[in-house]
């Protein structure tokens, strides 16, 4: 009897594994996987399971997003369970979770019943790779090769084993990494004090507890290790395997016990028999400095603890299994052989007396995995369903829930501050007006969605600060130093692309449904400085006028100096568009540089505003131009900041920056409103999606788990520091896709 709704209009893709509340590796992983698909793709695609029971659980409490179970050892319910998977129209992929002892006896050989029967197509992810199978082994797995769509594994070694070994075509592999979990870098110490190690020295295993896990070795090592570091403890973390305490109840781990009590460690080592939860897992790993991972299988393929602790930002010391190999170098920890305490003792002693080492080599390891996130893994994962559908492929907007907390985070009593070293604000770099008049657009946008007494704290902080800038001679001070004080070196540099969008945000504020006084102030210092303002010479900060006074047409609709102003800089724009253009070079400059996407969002404003059909020409001309240069393929590749674009150069493809897409997005947005077109339909839910991972790294730019967005796109990898005009711009692409309550213009 199927448990979930049968009516989901959406496009199903079936998972075929262990699943929560089973406690094993590949129901953990299976949970992950879906879980933050679901945050990604939700809109997308819907997720459902088909749980193997190996062997059945009493009273088992499963979602409602498990369709039916399959008993392992029962080859008619293979074939059932394919049979009714084919009788789902909803059903488009089925993606198979394979580790071998889930799918019954014989190598699980049950499951080719069920890939001869189903006619859906099927992506299968072997966690299991060995290179030296036995006959059978082969066979049942080279089976499974021939039916699949395509094969995942997690390790380059495991492709080269499935090619070599099990005659894998190449063209049907894909290698996506194990996942693991968001979560922000610490030195340990508040996780230390939570658990009551503060003031330890924490080594660490975790997992399903059975032999072959190597425990016993670390054990062995611990006396040489106290008696140097007296202070050290060794969690050992889980719960019994449960095959194995069904074969032989809790024997190992009796064995373990006795062997601390005779070297004379026991008080040194610390059993948690225990599934911890996610939460609770990750806290204990942010408490550990070392960790041990120490499987005694030369072959094995992956280990998920692995990975969750070099995600952790944690010194890993690990037996040279088969994944080890590809993943632990000295920068992040050290190899050690096979049954070998003293080679723990080596590793573990040197780290611990050296804890600057120790420190910059779980940084090293933290840093190094971000593309192993689960946002990222996801993100493969649908890579490789969309390869098997193009219905999958149709450009759409993934739109995650709107956070604002992050930039909460980074606005103190005086502003938003500027930078942030990862994921913390870093207040050594100051305020810039920039900065706080978009975040005050930001507001203004999400007021519209939201109105919340901490959106109108955070409206009247931004807009103070703007007060704060503005100075009686005409002009703002762009740059605030972390004593608060203009900073008088860097306020020397052209500002007028800041005082633009000064004003545009004060614009925005007063047509803004924020509270009276707000607006009423916001109306004053825009009137008061633009009195004072001079020629423009700035073509973003001509753009950027021509924002500001659309965004007041609503609230003055019988000015007529609007529309005066708006021509005034629309044809300063023009005048550079037709100096510069020519047949191959669509532009307003002579090259593009950054917040390109303003200048033709600028022109197509004024048309909207005037009825000038010049205005809308050029506009539509620059557009064109510009995702001509801002996409290869399907993939948005904005120009870099490296080094820009220049007339008869080459584009730099790299530094890319937030802002530069943001900016696209909002032209785009600008001109469906005037031209709904499907180009321009695909071309912006393409550029949106290059924050969720449509880029030349295939990584998301935007993390969910903060609400933050990293720093941009470099050759190597993404900058993973998350500064306020990052976030800011994305929350600008994300407010104008989410709302139809942002007045036109604004």
């Amino acid at each position: 009897m199927l448990k979930t709704n049968n009516t989901d209009e959406r496009p199903w893709v079936v998972h075929v594994a262990t699943y929560p509340p089973r406690e094993c590796g590949i129901a953990t992983f299976s949970a992950d996987l879906i879980h933050y698909s679901d945050e990604l793709f939700s809109e997308r695609v819907a997720h459902r399971v088909v749980a193997m029971q190996t062997p059945p659980l009493e009273n088992a409490n499963y979602s409602s997003r498990v369709l039916f179970e399959i008993p392992d050892n029962d080859p008619d319910a293979f074939v059932r369970a394919a049979e009714r998977l084919n009788e789902m129209p909803q059903v488009m992929i089925v993606s198979i979770q394979h580790e071998f002892g889930i799918f019954g006896d014989n190598y699980g050989e049950n499951i080719l019943l069920f890939l001869e029967k189903l006619a859906k197509p099927v992506v299968v992810t072997f966690h299991t790779v060995l290179p030296e199978p036995d006959e059978k082994m082969r066979e049942v797995t080279q089976k499974i090769i021939v039916r699949a769509n395509r094969v995942i594994v997690m390790t380059e070694l495991s492709r080269t084993v499935l090619e070599n070994v099990y005659e894998a075509t190449p063209e049907k592999i894909r290698v996506i990494p194990h996942g693991i979990h968001p979560q922000l870098y610490t030195n340990g110490d508040a996780a230390k004090a939570a658990l009551g190690l503060s003031g330890k020295r924490v080594l660490m295993t975790f997992g399903l507890l059975g032999r072959g896990k190597g425990i016993e070795h670390a054990i062995q090592a611990l006396p040489s290790i106290v008696a140097n570091y007296p202070n050290t403890v060794y969690l050992i973390v889980g719960v019994t395997h449960p095959m194995v305490l069904k074969r032989e109840g809790e024997a190992y781990r009796n064995e373990l016990i006795d062997l601390a009590t005779r070297l004379g460690v026991i008080e040194h080592v610390i059993f948690r028999n225990t599934y911890l939860e996610t939460h609770e897992l990750l806290l204990h790993l942010s408490a550990t400095d070392i960790y041990l991972s120490l499987s005694q299988n030369p072959n094995q393929a992956v280990s998920g603890t692995l990975s969750y602790a070099l995600g952790s930002g944690r010194a890993v010391v690990s037996t040279a299994f088969a994944q080890a190999k590809e993943l632990i170098t000295e920068e992040v920890g050290a190899l050690i052989g096979f049954n070998d305490h003293e080679g723990i003792v080596k590793e573990v002693s040197t780290l611990l007396g050296d804890p600057a080492r120790l420190t910059s080599i779980g940084k090293a390891a933290y840093f190094r995995t971000r593309n192993m996130t689960w946002e990222n893994v996801a993100l493969l994962y649908m890579n490789v369903f969309s390869s098997l559908l193009p219905t999958f492929m149709e450009p759409r907007k993934n739109m995650l829930p709107i956070k604002i907390e992050y930039l909460k985070k980074l606005t103190d009593d005086f502003g938003v501050l500027q930078f942030a070293h990862l994921s913390e604000p870093d207040a050594a770099w100051g305020y810039t007006l920039d900065d706080n008049a978009r975040a005050l657009v930001v507001i203004c946008w999400y007021w519209a969605l939201e109105h919340t007494d901490e959106a109108v704290s955070l409206a009247e902080r931004y807009l103070t600060f703007i007060e704060r800038a503005s100075q009686e001679t005409g002009g703002f001070v762009n740059y605030f130093t972390t004593e608060r004080q203009p900073d008088q070196t860097l306020n020397t540099k052209n500002l007028e692309d800041a005082n633009a969008r000064a004003l545009w945000a004060l614009a925005v504020t007063e047509a803004s449904g924020l509270p009276e006084n707000l607006r009423l102030r916001a109306r004053t210092l825009f009137d008061r400085q633009f009195s004072l303002h001079q020629k423009v010479g700035s073509p973003r900060a001509a753009a950027f006028y021509i924002k500001a006074f659309a965004a007041r047409t609503p609230v003055h609709p019988e000015d007529p100096e609007i529309l005066d102003r708006i021509r005034q800089y629309a044809d300063f724009l023009v005048d550079l568009f037709q100096r510069s253009s020519e047949d191959e070079w669509q532009w307003f400059e002579e090259s593009l540089t950054y917040s390109n996407g303003v200048l033709p969002e600028a022109m197509l404003i004024a048309h909207t505003l005037t009825g000038d059909t010049v205005y809308l020409e050029i506009g539509k001309k620059a557009l064109d131009f510009l995702l001509e240069h801002s996409f290869e393929e399907d993939v948005c590749v904005p120009v870099g900041q490296g080094g820009w674009y220049r007339k008869g150069g080459q584009k730099e493809r790299y530094d890319q920056q937030p802002e530069e897409v943001s900016a696209l997005v909002l032209a785009l947005h600008k001109m469906l409103s005037i031209s709904d077109e499907r180009i321009y339909r695909e071309k912006l839910a393409l550029a949106f999606s290059w924050f969720l991972g449509n880029n030349l790294l295939q990584q998301v730019v935007y993390t969910h788990f903060t609400g933050g967005c990293y720093d941009g796109i470099g050759k190597h990898g993404i900058n993973l520091n998350q500064g306020s005009e990052s976030t800011i711009a994305y929350l600008l692409a994300r407010l104008i896709l989410g709302s139809s309550t942002i007045p036109d213009g604004q």
